[in-house]
């Protein structure tokens, strides 16, 4: 008996496009806020007068500037495509080195019809 291939595991599924454009949205608005909070934060130690403030202003004011570029970088950021993931590279030299010759690649299963699952094809009763 051959080996079978491996089933589609629904964590290993492609997450739809609602779902990866609204964390996109939602990464923007995080780093967004945290820009903010750096320009809020920078104003009341200039106003607290703290130790070492030059030191605090240069971080914040870093932060400040840096956040925005990152921000709309990784908000138009999409995963790469699944031909060029990691993952699918390994388990297609995986498959490559257990299969060498392209001949004895398929295994009986692979040959059979794919089994199609339809829910909305009417169900025969046998009985």
């Amino acid at each position: 008996m051959g080996r079978r291939p491996k089933p589609q595991l629904i964590t290993t599924a492609e997450r739809s496009p609602e779902q990866e454009l609204r964390s996109r949205e939602r990464r923007y608005v995080a780093m967004m806020l945290l820009r903010g909070l750096c320009v809020i934060v920078a104003a009341v130690l200039v106003t607290a007068k703290v130790p070492l403030l030059w030191l605090w202003l240069s971080l914040l004011l870093a932060g400040a500037l840096i956040l925005p570029w990152a921000a709309v970088l990784l908000a138009n950021d999409r995963g790469p495509r699944p031909e060029h993931r990691f993952r699918n590279k390994l388990q297609a030299r995986r498959q490559q080195q257990s299969h060498p010759d392209p001949a004895h690649a398929l295994t009986d299963h692979e040959h059979s019809e794919p089994k199609i699952i339809d829910a909305e094809a009417p169900r025969r009763s046998d009985g």
